[in-house]
């Protein structure tokens, strides 16, 4: 039975969140089933949960609760349903909007699977991004946001030293990467009129 912990809201999409999920389904690790993750969130109580590909992206809606707590909620509910220590980050309806409109690499969105969002768990710390020298990273360049590290991988994102680990060891928090494709669609997911 779904909760009612966190009751409908009106105002179409103004609740919209995206759940991003660090590392699952690659490599055979941490496997999550998209149903199974659409299942235990609206167990927590979330509305209108919809999945997107494979990688752990969740659009739902959750009035009235902070993107930390609903963070937390999720990361619990996963260990405590499918026994998983998998870290989430959540993002509300305008912050994706904002990731989108700041993007500094703007000339690399024509390759849109090769430029990288980093998604961060807290802003980074300005003296560690100084210790970087872009030299030693071409011919891929980098540019920060607010809680973002967007990576242009003009070789492929397979082939980059600025992975999602990198900047987790780097700047000290939790990081999970999305391609360009899948940021702007979970932006337009978010906007999408609920089913049902």
């Amino acid at each position: 039975m779904v909760s009612s912990k966190h009751p409908s809201a009106p105002g179409g999409h103004a609740n919209r969140n995206v759940a991003l999920l660090r590392g699952v389904n690659v490599g055979g690790n941490n496997k999550v089933p998209m149903a199974s993750l659409r299942e235990l969130m609206h167990e927590l109580g979330y509305e209108d949960v919809r999945t997107h590909l494979q990688s752990g992206n969740a659009v739902f809606s959750a009035p009235g609760t902070p993107p930390e707590q609903a963070a937390h909620e999720i990361e619990q509910q996963l260990a405590r349903r499918l026994g998983l220590n998998v870290r989430v980050l959540v993002r509300t309806r305008e912050e994706l909007e904002r990731v989108v409109a700041a993007n500094p690499l703007a000339e690399a969105v024509s390759e849109p699977a090769r430029l990288l969002v980093n998604f961060l768990s807290a802003a980074p710390d300005p003296q560690r991004l100084r210790e970087l020298d872009p030299a030693d990273f071409e011919p891929d360049v980098f540019g920060v946001g607010e809680r973002e590290i967007y990576v242009w991988c003009p070789e492929g994102v397979r082939a980059t030293k600025l992975s999602y680990a990198f900047w987790e060891k780097r700047l000290g928090v939790t990081v999970t990467a999305r391609n360009w494709n899948t940021v702007t669609r979970l932006l337009d997911l978010t906007a999408e009129q609920p089913e049902g």
